[in-house]
Parts: structure tokens; sequence; C-alpha cells
């Protein structure tokens, strides 16, 4: 069940970053994407491992040139890299239960780029968040390594801030709003999730680019108002989300609510999984895994464009309405145009060394409760509960 709003992006030649297309109309509480990612989607069931045909790679391999070493390089070091090498290739085979192409018998370092190579392909078809592999070294040894995204569903997920308001103020629901109060704040101030009130965000000036176009330009009245209503009611809750108040009354908010129906129980269990990830993360934030810009000389323009999270991650004023249809086709005109999309990023060296946490536990979890935290808004917003 998705809740949030999708979107795909154009192409991009870097590994780490997701590559797509366009977006489609809103559905329901939804924007969904109206074309495939050219990332595989996220399965539980394995694919099986596809090899090509033994012959067919013997005959390549024979007809390969013999190796040779550069200029000054050992032959004792050469060795030493790849007894490394097969070391590392095992303990990942076994680490990601991947039985690795037998490769010994073809020399150094044709044997070693044809492990490799065979052990990327296995990876990238079973396992859903790998990225990519490569050799790496240090002083004292080679290992593999390998980074992993956290696929995030071409999705921007967008909290709409408008129901909250709302809601605080129905006496029937204004105890759920506390509790989704708590939660929002909890986004706000600990985990980052940009605000678009806030200057300098991608939203906030998506807003300000729509509310010069109307200053220009002859439009409707109810446009203006629904401009008004996001502005005032942004600064508003922008006041409450910062008061830490809200997050330190997080647990006793909690622990006396009482549910009396099947929208009651959803607010408290959003609101019971965001507390107990806060517990287990009490300083983690979503960009913690966000990777590393950089910039590649020899791209094209385009590709060293990336959508960065804080793009598709955020508060925003409302899901529905003149002015959000608005923002979204422009936000999908500009997405349209960059090579692609950046998701948490982790790094993990195959040399025996461990990295605490070095994992997409909090990740997941994060992404599941913006999901349901947005359906909860959105119901209370277009039933009235």
């Amino acid at each position: 069940m998705n809740y949030a709003t999708q979107n795909t992006i154009g192409n991009n030649q870097h590994s780490r970053k997701r590559q797509a297309k366009a977006t489609a109309p809103t559905i329901g509480r939804v924007r969904r994407v109206d074309a495939k990612t050219q990332r595989r989607q996220r399965s539980t069931e394995r694919q099986t491992a596809i090899r090509t045909d033994s012959d067919a790679t013997n005959g390549i391999l024979m007809c390969s040139f013999l190796p040779k070493l550069k200029t000054g390089e050992n032959l004792q070091a050469c060795q030493k890299t790849e007894r490394d090498f097969y070391k590392s290739l095992s303990k990942i085979a076994k680490s990601y239960k991947v039985e690795p192409m037998q490769t010994k018998e073809y020399g150094y370092p044709y044997n070693v780029a044809l492990a490799l190579w065979d052990m990327q392909t296995k990876l990238k078809q079973t396992h859903r968040d790998w990225d990519r592999l490569y050799l790496a070294k240090s002083k004292r040894k080679a290992f593999l390594a390998t980074t992993e995204n956290f696929d995030t569903g071409t999705t921007l997920y967008y909290i709409p801030i408008v129901p909250l308001f709302l809601m605080l103020k129905d006496p029937k629901r204004k105890k759920n709003a506390q509790l989704l109060l708590s939660v929002c704040s909890y986004l706000y101030r600990v985990a980052g999730v940009p605000y678009y009130r806030d200057d300098g965000t991608f939203l906030g000036g998506q807003y300000e680019m729509h509310k010069e176009w109307m200053e220009q330009e002859e439009t409707d009245e109810c446009y203006q108002d629904e401009l008004a209503v996001a502005e005032y009611t942004g600064d508003k809750m922008e006041q409450k989300l910062r008061n830490p108040n809200n997050v330190k009354l997080f647990e006793q908010r909690l622990s006396r609510f009482k549910s009396r129906d099947a929208f009651d129980n959803e607010c408290w269990q959003v609101a019971c999984n965001a507390f107990v990830l806060y517990s287990e993360y009490p300083t983690a934030g979503i960009f913690r895994n966000a990777p590393l810009n950089y910039y590649d000389p020899y791209a094209d323009e385009y590709d060293n464009e990336v959508i960065g999270m804080e793009k598709y991650i955020s508060f925003i004023a409302d899901t529905k309405g003149w002015l959000y249809r608005n923002i979204c086709e422009s936000i999908n005109n500009e997405f349209n145009e960059i090579g692609g999309l950046e998701e948490p990023t982790i790094y993990k060296p195959i040399d025996g060394s461990k990295i605490a946490g070095n994992n997409f536990d909090f990740e997941k979890r994060f992404f599941e409760l913006l999901d349901k935290l947005c359906g909860l808004l959105y119901e209370y917003k277009t039933t009235g509960i």
C-alpha cells in the first residue's frame, strides 16, 4: 500500500544513482509512476543466476592474450593481490550466499577480472539493494568492497501539513492530532525532514516560483486562496513542529491515548512505530547515508545533475487541489531533465572489518513510517473521519 507520491526520473550513468523517466497523474492517495525504472524492482523471490554457456566462455578465454606485468610491477606483489582477492571473494560469496565461478585456471590478471565480473552479475540478479562491487587496496592488502543502495521506489515522500492543522481543530480528533504532531515534530526536529516554509528548501522554491507566477498572471481568486492557506498554515504548524515539548511528550501521549475506532488504531500504530524508531535511533537523520556528491568532468552536462534526497522527502502544504497539481507538474518537468536519483547508500568492505550500524534497518522502517503517515493524513483530509 503506497500513500506517498511517486516519480521516476531520466537516464544516468552512475551506478549509485537510480534512473527513471516520468510520473503519472494522482491515483487515490498516491502519485504513481507511469513508466518502470531501469533498475530492477524489489522482490522477495530470488532470481535464477544467469551464466553464459561454458563452451562460449572458454572459447573467448582461449583467444585471450597472455597477461603482462606493468613496468616496475613486482611479481610477488601481484601474487599477494591475487591471493587477497580470492580470500575476499570467498568471504563475499559466503556472506551473500552466491556460488562464484571457478576462474583460477585462467591466470592473473584475467582470472581476477573474470571472477569480479561473474560475482557482480550474480549479485545484481539476486540482491535488490546491491549497487556495485569493486577491488580496493590498502597499504597491507587488497580486498573486495561493495556499495548498496536502498530502493526508495521512486516515490515523492511529501507529508501534507494542512490535514494535521485541520485535525488539531477537530474536537473529535484532537487526541489523534496531538499524537501525530509528536510524530511530525520528531521527523522535523530529529530526523531532519525538510519543511516547505524553510528558506533554501526545494519545495520552498517551488511555492515561491508559483507565487511569483500568480502575481504576474491573472489567476482566479480560489488559486490565490490556496496559496494563502499554504503559507498561513505552514507558518503556524512550523512553530508547533519546532516546539521541543512535542517530542518530549511523545511517550506520554502514547500511553494515555485510547482507541475508539479503526482510525484511532491506525494513528496509535503509526505513532508507536515512530516512537520505537526514535528510541532505537535517537540521533539518526534520514540523510545519514545520503551518497556524497561528486563531479565527473568527462560526463555529459546533464549526467552530473541528480535528484537529491532532499527533493523527494519533505513536508508539503497539501496533496490535493490546484496548487498541488501545478507544483507536481513543475517537479515532473524538472525531474525529467535530470540524470538520476540519489538513494541511501552504504559501503561494505569485505576485509573482515565491521562498521557499526552499516545497514538499512533505519531507512526501511523510516520510509514505511512516512508511507503510513501520509496515508493517514490523506484519509482524514479526504473523508473527514
